[in-house]
Protein backbone atom coordinates (compact mmCIF):
# COMPACT_ATOMS: atom_id res chain seq x y z
CA UNK A 1 0.00 0.00 0.00
CA UNK A 2 1.10 3.52 -0.74
CA UNK A 3 1.44 5.88 2.22
CA UNK A 4 2.24 9.50 1.37
CA UNK A 5 5.15 11.13 3.16
CA UNK A 6 3.86 13.71 5.63
CA UNK A 7 4.37 17.22 4.36
CA UNK A 8 5.21 20.27 6.36
CA UNK A 9 8.55 19.06 7.65
CA UNK A 10 7.73 19.78 11.28
CA UNK A 11 6.54 17.08 13.66
CA UNK A 12 3.29 17.98 15.32
CA UNK A 13 3.30 18.19 19.13
CA UNK A 14 1.20 15.71 21.02
CA UNK A 15 -1.89 17.07 22.77
CA UNK A 16 -1.25 18.04 26.38
CA UNK A 17 -1.59 15.26 28.90
CA UNK A 18 -4.26 15.39 31.56
CA UNK A 19 -2.68 15.54 35.02
CA UNK A 20 -3.50 12.65 37.35
CA UNK A 21 -5.75 13.30 40.37
CA UNK A 22 -2.71 13.70 42.63
CA UNK A 23 -1.41 16.64 40.57
CA UNK A 24 -4.92 18.09 40.23
CA UNK A 25 -5.31 17.99 44.02
CA UNK A 26 -1.89 19.61 44.47
CA UNK A 27 -2.89 22.39 42.07
CA UNK A 28 -6.16 22.94 43.96
CA UNK A 29 -4.23 23.19 47.23
CA UNK A 30 -1.84 25.68 45.63
CA UNK A 31 -4.76 27.87 44.55
CA UNK A 32 -6.15 27.56 48.09
CA UNK A 33 -2.73 28.66 49.38
CA UNK A 34 -2.93 31.69 47.09
CA UNK A 35 -6.38 32.59 48.42
CA UNK A 36 -5.26 32.15 52.05
CA UNK A 37 -2.17 34.25 51.37
CA UNK A 38 -4.33 36.98 49.86
CA UNK A 39 -6.59 36.91 52.94
CA UNK A 40 -3.54 37.13 55.19
CA UNK A 41 -2.27 40.05 53.10
CA UNK A 42 -5.57 41.94 53.39
CA UNK A 43 -5.85 41.26 57.14
CA UNK A 44 -2.32 42.55 57.53
CA UNK A 45 -3.43 45.86 56.08
CA UNK A 46 -6.56 45.99 58.20
CA UNK A 47 -4.36 45.78 61.29
CA UNK A 48 -1.58 48.04 59.99
CA UNK A 49 -2.53 50.66 62.57
CA UNK A 50 -1.02 48.50 65.31
CA UNK A 51 2.38 48.56 63.58
CA UNK A 52 3.41 51.90 65.08
CA UNK A 53 2.62 50.83 68.63
CA UNK A 54 4.44 47.51 68.06
CA UNK A 55 7.54 49.39 66.86
CA UNK A 56 7.44 51.69 69.89
CA UNK A 57 6.94 48.77 72.27
CA UNK A 58 9.80 46.80 70.71
CA UNK A 59 12.13 49.81 70.95
CA UNK A 60 11.30 50.29 74.66
CA UNK A 61 11.91 46.62 75.37
CA UNK A 62 15.31 46.97 73.71
CA UNK A 63 15.96 50.06 75.89
CA UNK A 64 16.17 52.27 72.83
CA UNK A 65 14.08 55.36 72.36
CA UNK A 66 13.38 56.07 68.73
CA UNK A 67 12.68 59.50 67.31
CA UNK A 68 9.45 60.17 65.42
CA UNK A 69 11.44 60.08 62.20
CA UNK A 70 12.91 56.66 63.03
CA UNK A 71 9.47 55.32 63.93
CA UNK A 72 8.05 56.62 60.65
CA UNK A 73 10.94 55.08 58.69
CA UNK A 74 10.36 51.74 60.43
CA UNK A 75 6.63 51.94 59.62
CA UNK A 76 7.30 52.65 55.93
CA UNK A 77 9.83 49.81 55.79
CA UNK A 78 7.37 47.45 57.49
CA UNK A 79 4.54 48.32 55.12
CA UNK A 80 6.80 48.08 52.06
CA UNK A 81 8.08 44.69 53.21
CA UNK A 82 4.53 43.47 53.82
CA UNK A 83 3.37 44.56 50.35
CA UNK A 84 6.33 42.96 48.57
CA UNK A 85 6.07 39.70 50.52
CA UNK A 86 2.26 39.59 50.18
CA UNK A 87 2.21 40.13 46.42
CA UNK A 88 5.18 37.81 45.92
CA UNK A 89 3.55 35.09 48.03
CA UNK A 90 0.26 35.12 46.12
CA UNK A 91 2.10 35.28 42.80
CA UNK A 92 4.34 32.34 43.64
CA UNK A 93 1.38 30.16 44.63
CA UNK A 94 -0.36 30.90 41.31
CA UNK A 95 2.80 30.43 39.26
CA UNK A 96 3.55 27.08 40.91
CA UNK A 97 -0.06 25.90 40.45
CA UNK A 98 0.03 26.66 36.72
CA UNK A 99 3.49 25.24 36.10
CA UNK A 100 2.83 22.05 38.05
CA UNK A 101 -0.53 21.60 36.34
CA UNK A 102 1.32 21.65 33.00
CA UNK A 103 3.71 18.95 34.19
CA UNK A 104 6.86 21.05 34.40
CA UNK A 105 9.29 18.90 36.41
CA UNK A 106 11.31 21.91 37.56
CA UNK A 107 8.17 23.39 39.11
CA UNK A 108 7.79 20.42 41.46
CA UNK A 109 11.32 21.02 42.74
CA UNK A 110 10.78 24.78 43.05
CA UNK A 111 7.50 24.20 44.92
CA UNK A 112 9.36 21.90 47.33
CA UNK A 113 12.03 24.52 47.99
CA UNK A 114 9.38 27.20 48.52
CA UNK A 115 7.60 24.89 50.96
CA UNK A 116 10.86 24.47 52.90
CA UNK A 117 11.21 28.26 53.05
CA UNK A 118 7.59 28.55 54.19
CA UNK A 119 8.33 26.03 56.95
CA UNK A 120 11.26 28.13 58.18
CA UNK A 121 9.06 31.23 58.04
CA UNK A 122 6.35 29.51 60.11
CA UNK A 123 8.92 28.43 62.70
CA UNK A 124 10.22 32.01 62.93
CA UNK A 125 6.64 33.24 63.34
CA UNK A 126 6.19 30.85 66.27
CA UNK A 127 9.34 32.25 67.89
CA UNK A 128 8.09 35.85 68.11
CA UNK A 129 4.97 37.55 69.41
CA UNK A 130 2.07 37.21 67.02
CA UNK A 131 -1.65 37.59 66.71
CA UNK A 132 -3.52 34.31 66.96
CA UNK A 133 -5.46 34.95 63.73
CA UNK A 134 -2.23 35.60 61.85
CA UNK A 135 -0.72 32.43 63.26
CA UNK A 136 -3.82 30.43 62.34
CA UNK A 137 -3.65 31.70 58.74
CA UNK A 138 0.07 30.97 58.57
CA UNK A 139 -0.66 27.44 59.80
CA UNK A 140 -3.40 26.94 57.20
CA UNK A 141 -1.11 28.22 54.45
CA UNK A 142 1.59 25.82 55.62
CA UNK A 143 -0.88 22.92 55.63
CA UNK A 144 -1.94 23.76 52.06
CA UNK A 145 1.72 23.66 51.07
CA UNK A 146 2.29 20.38 52.90
CA UNK A 147 -0.68 18.78 51.17
CA UNK A 148 0.46 20.03 47.77
CA UNK A 149 3.97 18.67 48.29
CA UNK A 150 2.66 15.28 49.39
CA UNK A 151 0.48 15.08 46.26
CA UNK A 152 3.28 16.30 43.96
CA UNK A 153 5.66 13.54 45.04
CA UNK A 154 3.25 10.62 44.72
CA UNK A 155 4.03 7.84 42.21
CA UNK A 156 1.28 8.90 39.78
CA UNK A 157 2.58 12.48 39.84
CA UNK A 158 6.13 11.33 39.13
CA UNK A 159 4.93 9.35 36.11
CA UNK A 160 3.06 12.45 34.85
CA UNK A 161 6.15 14.66 35.18
CA UNK A 162 8.33 12.07 33.44
CA UNK A 163 5.86 11.71 30.57
CA UNK A 164 5.47 15.49 30.29
CA UNK A 165 9.25 15.96 30.19
CA UNK A 166 9.56 13.41 27.38
CA UNK A 167 6.92 15.14 25.29
CA UNK A 168 8.26 17.70 22.75
CA UNK A 169 7.06 21.28 23.16
CA UNK A 170 6.67 23.53 20.13
CA UNK A 171 4.99 26.52 21.68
Amino acid sequence: MYQPYPSGGQPQPLPPMTPPPSVQNAVRLMYAGAVLSAIQFVLGFVTIGSLKSAIIQASHQAHRHLTQSQIHTAEVAGVTFAVVIGVLGVGLWIWMARANGKGRAWARVVASVLFALNTVSLLLTLARPHASLGLALSGLIWLAGLGAIVFLWQRASTAFYQASSAQPRYS
